[in-house]
């Protein structure tokens, strides 16, 4: 699911030759596989030339990743869930002149997800608070790397214009894992690359205190509640770079109080945010734009 901070290239041919051919190292049962991304991969450099979708500063969004989705905002992007959502709903979203963003998990084991038989269980670690059937996976794994570049076919087979992988900072959680900050930097800028390769734009989601690291190599910011834990900072290099900042904040007293909701709104007006306040199941029950 959606991690929130309150718990919860091309890369070369080289790369992805090791990650057909090390997958039959990925059955030891320890915590670090025989041979990694991070340990092949150090200083993996960011794709950055291509003609996949870069969302303009400032674009409109919706985000809905449970129940049915309402395909009536009239906003410049979705961000919806890669597994549940069809491509039927995505062309019909698409022909109304919207960008499709897909959301999935990069980071984490969901045990409804329908590959989810791919993992082998060493690389399945402990359990996301507050959120049930959830666990954070070792990114080290070359077996996980190819199931997530799996997850960005089907988002090409989908027609998805972009992707928000989720969970991108299992390093700063207890994973059940010894992930170091590299191994997590070389891991992201992995599937950074990967999207871009198959032209899509790609999201950042969270890990604030990588951006500096990271954000050449995303094309826009997803972030949850940096108003609420005063962070909102950090996301400053993408606004230098001229890349949007999705945001959003589930907090009720921007719900509640409108003078709470407009110095919120008018900050994140002045940082150049697209804003959202929303339901913390994502599931449209209310938006409120600051847009």
């Amino acid at each position: 699911m959606f991690l929130c901070s309150f718990n919860k290239q091309t890369a070369g041919h080289c790369v992805i030759f090791l990650l057909l051919t090390s997958m039959s190292s990925c059955g030891k049962n320890d915590n670090t596989p025989a041979t990694s991304l991070s340990q092949a991969e150090p200083a993996i450099s960011p794709i950055t030339t291509g003609n996949w979708y870069k969302p303009a500063l400032g674009s409109s969004w919706q985000w809905q990743l449970t129940g049915t989705i309402n395909t009536n905002y009239n906003v410049n992007i979705y961000d919806i869930d890669l597994f549940d959502s069809s491509e039927q709903l995505i062309q019909t979203l698409q022909a109304q002149g919207k960008r499709v963003i897909c959301y999935f998990s990069a980071g984490s084991y969901e045990s409804w997800r329908s590959d989810k038989s791919q993992f082998l269980i060493n690389e399945l670690g402990n359990s996301l608070a507050n959120w049930q059937g959830e666990r954070w996976l070792d990114i080290r794994s070359p077996n996980v790397q190819a199931i997530m570049a799996s997850r960005l076919d089907l988002a090409v087979q989908k027609g998805c214009d972009g992707v928000e992988p989720d969970n991108v900072d299992g390093y700063m959680n207890n994973s059940g894992f010894n992930l170091t900050a590299n191994d997590q930097l070389v891991f992201t800028r992995f599937i950074a690359n990967q999207a871009h390769t198959r032209g899509l734009a790609v999201g950042l989601k969270n890990n604030l205190h990588q951006v500096n690291e990271l954000h050449n190599y995303f094309d826009f910011a997803v972030n949850e509640q940096c108003y609420e834990y005063q962070e909102c900072e950090l996301l400053t290099p993408f606004i230098n770079s001229n890349k949007a900042v999705f945001h959003v904040e589930y907090n009720s007293k921007y719900s509640k109080s409108s003078t709470e909701l407009n110095n919120m709104c008018d900050d994140a007006i002045n940082r150049q945010f697209s804003s959202l306040v929303l339901p913390i199941n994502l599931d449209d029950e209310f938006r409120i734009s600051c847009l």
